[in-house]
């Protein structure tokens, strides 16, 4: 598989001078990916340098998913004192970038895939400080179609390419007007009803939560590349009932479908899946955070109509709703996180239970399109349908 010059330049285009709005002199821009997305790391570094900035071009071991502090070895291999000890280099290396872009696309997914339950968890933990102080800076994602990823959907890498790129060469800036209406309904609203039916018995399933008083995001291709939700974090102890979730979901070298989960007062106290339940349940038990939801939203482009297994693409499918187990998004909650202010605010929120922290941010995504586990959603009391690929408000 060969991507275009032409191609490979315009996506890098948009990643740094769309989603992150440009390099600057002084911007130390870490580029993050497995050696097998070279092609665009490369393009990217060159237009960093060409542009007066640093590249600081961050390869991760194939068996590191998501290149986070360690990877796969260490939790096979080592003890949790191990893991605490996070070289000192890795903390300064990520507080001296201005700006992240992370490409995804693993080489081989297996290699990350059936590590210990304890040590595995203890990566996470110890990676959280990490994904908190790129969070806290301009970043993007993108994904970059590999053979590995191409296996997990049963797809040719051809094919497989194909649907990535075309998504990717996408003009990101028409999914702003795409998305005004949800936005605006979201946004004066001060709760969501979600119904889902449970395959097995047939079941009506009820989810509810309060989303007053947070902020709603829309997105256009300023975080994820290709985008297309309208999303935002609730009130983590009001989430209240039971959802079905349909569609399939990658972590971790595993497939995940078919999950279930039943909420009181905020917590998942029961739930299942119907395959990939070993890592549902390292996903829910890695904190207590893990066991919140953290985020809401409404996927909202017409434009990517196959529906793969990774959630950067599954989540924005037109049509599909997706729930978030562990971390909510502090900018739900506050202007500037990075201020003394915003940071009591988001402690004071903490506290209150209003706001959840985590190692996990896992998306699952519900498909309200025909033949879907999705019966329906209000906010407030406004229903929501699906037309020509997007939600409209009835």
């Amino acid at each position: 598989m060969t991507i275009s010059d032409d191609k490979l330049k315009t996506w890098a285009d948009y990643l740094l001078n769309y989603s992150l709005g440009g390099v600057q002199k002084d911007d130390v821009i870490m580029i993050k990916g497995e050696h097998i997305t070279w092609p665009l790391m490369s393009v990217l570094q060159d237009m960093v340098f060409a542009a007066g900035g640093i590249a600081d071009v961050n390869i991760v071991a194939p068996d590191n998913d998501r290149g986070k502090v360690w990877g796969a070895s260490i939790a096979r291999h080592g003890t949790e004192e191990q893991i605490a000890r996070v070289p000192e280099w890795h903390e300064q290396r990520y507080n001296a970038m201005t700006k992240y872009i992370e490409i995804l696309g693993a080489e081989d997914p297996a290699l990350s895939a059936g590590q210990p339950e304890q040590t595995a968890m203890a990566v996470m933990r110890a990676d959280e400080e990490f994904k908190r102080i790129r969070l806290a800076k301009p970043w993007v994602l993108t994904l970059y179609p590999t053979q590995g990823f191409a296996d997990l959907e049963g797809m040719t890498l051809e094919e497989y390419a194909d649907v990535i790129v075309s998504a990717s060469m996408q003009d990101p800036r028409e999914l702003d007007r795409v998305e005004q209406q949800i936005y605006d309904v979201m946004d004066r609203s001060n709760s969501i009803r979600i119904q889902t039916r449970h395959p097995e018995d047939g079941r009506t399933l009820e989810l509810t939560m309060n989303i007053a008083e947070r902020g709603v995001i829309k997105c256009t291709g300023k975080r994820n590349f290709p985008d297309g939700e309208v999303f935002t974090s609730p009130n983590s102890s009001t989430v209240e009932g039971e959802i079905f979730v349909d569609l399939p979901v990658y972590n971790s070298g595993t497939t995940v479908q078919g999950i279930y989960l039943n909420f009181e007062s905020g917590r998942i106290t029961r739930y299942s899946a119907q395959s990939g339940q070993e890592t549902l349940q390292k996903i829910i038990e890695t904190d207590d955070g893990s066991h919140r939801l953290g985020e809401v939203a409404l996927g909202m482009n017409a434009g990517i109509e196959t529906v793969l297994k990774h959630p950067l693409f599954v989540e924005k499918v037109g049509g599909t709703l997706h729930i978030a187990i562990g971390a909510s998004y502090p900018e739900c909650y506050v202007a500037n996180e990075g201020t003394d202010e915003g940071k009591a605010a988001l402690d004071r929120m903490l506290a209150e239970g209003k706001l959840n922290r985590s190692a996990q941010h896992v998306d699952i995504v519900t498909d309200f399109r025909d033949g879907g586990a999705g019966i329906g959603v209000w906010l407030d009391d406004v229903q929501l349908a699906v037309k020509d690929g997007i939600w409209i408000v009835t």
